[in-house]
């Protein structure tokens, strides 16, 4: 991919696959990840006819979150047509909104069609990356023994990649089974088991019906209630699959359409709030309709605006919380003990099994001493207060290094695919730049970053997603590092084109 007279380069996709001198694996980009960022920056690569980059994948398949997140009920909660990749569509999804199996088999097939397995190393759980200054290398190092060297390296490493499990006291003493919606423990029965759930995420959303009318009981417990509209899903008929095998365009319209619709929706998010009232009245007509308990309705309808936190979508969750074997707690968990979990007010509520659906380290993807740039700067000092780069890709110190579905470019109105596939078209173009150029590095000018980062904050100040709620998108400093304010096609416009001027760059 670069220039660069210190590392032999090979256009064979298996170069060096297990060796190099002292065990080295080097390569032109390392990618890590096989999720939706993963392949996509594989493919964006293989388009521009570059062979020697190779992905690591902790795991031994394909697929990121919809390979790990097997929990029942699991689906994804945007339409398949946009949630798919705009070069490899997808004609025969069963439904609305695909189920996880079918994202998973999806994403296998595209690494597939598009000759990517034999660039994945399987079982690189990625333990240390640390740029080498001298020789302009990044030195990936995997908890197996593996090394890897290249001058470039993506990371597809998604923000619902790692866990969250709070750390609540005397969890460690729980005598049953305890384990999060992402780490699924197919090999536990709940058939007839006292289960409590702590956590009222997207996750949870669709597990709690999967398994409410399997348990004995249900402990549902409720920090704070999301705002849950109808889900518009139904299968796709046969008459509709054999149009969009037949007519291809059609798929593209379907897809246009929804893309657009969706992208109305920032309208409310930004411009017109009061638009969020009308949402409010769809929960809560929802809420009122499954729900005859006065009290439990109370507790089930959220204080907050709309939108503040990620809106969910689904037909049947509520009249799973009304079901004479499910209850809705809501006061704070105070410890566990090795059979149950201690509100605050003092009442034990035995339990057989712990679930956490309490989503993932949104706010700290990346961990202390995994990514070190220019003269050993830990990635998580220089995040201190929550992590920001410029569009979302590039950080300032570490040269060479971009990210996918990075710092304020996640989404409350659309579709993640999108902003992925112009993430990995920018990253393409400013490898094809340096190419071009004899450039061997580029590191994103401190104010280039800061004035893009502060711009963010800025635009972010009118938007629901800063109206007060406590969310993921916020960090504990109070800064939103995680939403993008704007229409993604405005993103879009951004990540066109690689712009060197924004960046110190250095030649071969």
């Amino acid at each position: 991919m670069i220039s660069n007279s210190q590392m032999p380069r090979s256009n064979c996709p298996d170069a060096n696959p297990a060796g190099g001198r002292h065990g080295v694996s080097r390569h032109g980009v390392l990618i890590v990840g096989t999720g939706f960022s993963g392949l996509c920056m594989g493919i964006k690569l293989r388009e521009q006819g570059e062979t020697d980059f190779v992905l690591l994948e902790r795991a031994d398949d394909v697929g990121g979150t919809w390979r790990d997140n097997t929990y029942p009920g699991c689906a994804c909660d945007v339409p398949s047509h946009v949630y798919s990749f705009s070069f490899a569509p997808n004609p025969n999804w069963s439904r609305m909104y695909a189920p996880q199996r079918e994202i998973h088999a999806y994403l296998k097939d595209v690494a597939e069609k598009n000759e990517l397995l034999a660039h994945i190393r399987f079982g690189a759980n990625v333990t240390e990356a640390r740029y080498d200054d001298a020789r302009r290398l990044w030195v990936v190092s995997a908890e197996d023994g593996r090394v890897f060297e290249a001058p470039v390296l993506v990371s597809g490493m998604g923000g619902l990649s790692n866990p969250l499990i709070p750390e609540f006291k005397g969890l460690e003493t729980f005598t049953g089974p305890a384990f999060h919606s992402a780490q699924w423990r197919h090999d536990v029965d709940l058939t007839d088991k006292r289960v409590a759930v702590i956590g009222t995420g997207a996750s949870a959303i669709q597990f709690v019906p999967a398994i409410a009318s399997q348990v004995q009981h249900l402990h549902y417990f409720q920090r704070t209630p999301p705002w849950v509209l109808p889900k518009d899903d139904r299968p796709l008929t046969p008459r509709e699959t054999a149009e969009f095998k037949a007519h291809p365009w059609r798929q593209v319209w379907a897809r246009t359409k929804l893309y657009w619709l969706f992208e109305l929706r920032f309208l409310a998010f930004k411009f017109r709030p009061q638009w969020m009232k009308l949402v409010a009245k769809v929960a809560r007509h929802q809420i009122a309709r499954s729900i005859h308990d006065e009290a439990l309705r109370s507790r089930l309808t959220p204080d907050y605006a709309p939108g503040c936190k990620r809106l969910l979508i689904s037909n049947d969750y509520y009249p799973a919380l009304a079901r004479t074997n499910v209850s809705v707690i809501t006061d704070g968990i105070q410890e566990i003990t090795p059979h149950g979990v201690v509100t605050a007010d003092g009442v034990e509520h035995p339990v057989d099994a712990i679930i956490f659906g309490t989503g993932f380290k949104v706010q700290d993807p990346i961990p202390p001493g995994m990514v070190f740039g220019k003269r050993g700067l830990d990635l998580a000092e220089a995040w201190q207060g929550g992590p920001q780069a410029y569009l979302g890709i590039s950080i300032a110190g570490f040269p060479n290094f971009f990210m996918l579905m990075g710092p304020n470019t996640g989404l409350g109105h659309n579709s993640m695919v999108f902003m992925i596939e112009s993430q990995a078209h920018y990253i393409a173009a400013a490898l094809q730049n340096m190419k071009a150029d004899g450039i061997a590095e580029v590191d994103v000018k401190p104010q280039v970053q800061a004035r893009d980062v502060q711009a963010i904050q800025k635009a972010l100040q009118d938007t629901v997603w800063n109206s007060g709620c406590k969310s993921w998108y916020v960090s504990d400093s109070g800064r939103n590092t995680a939403a993008w304010p704007g229409f993604t096609f405005a993103y879009r416009l951004k990540t066109r084109r690689f712009k060197l001027s924004s960046y110190q760059s250095e030649r071969a």
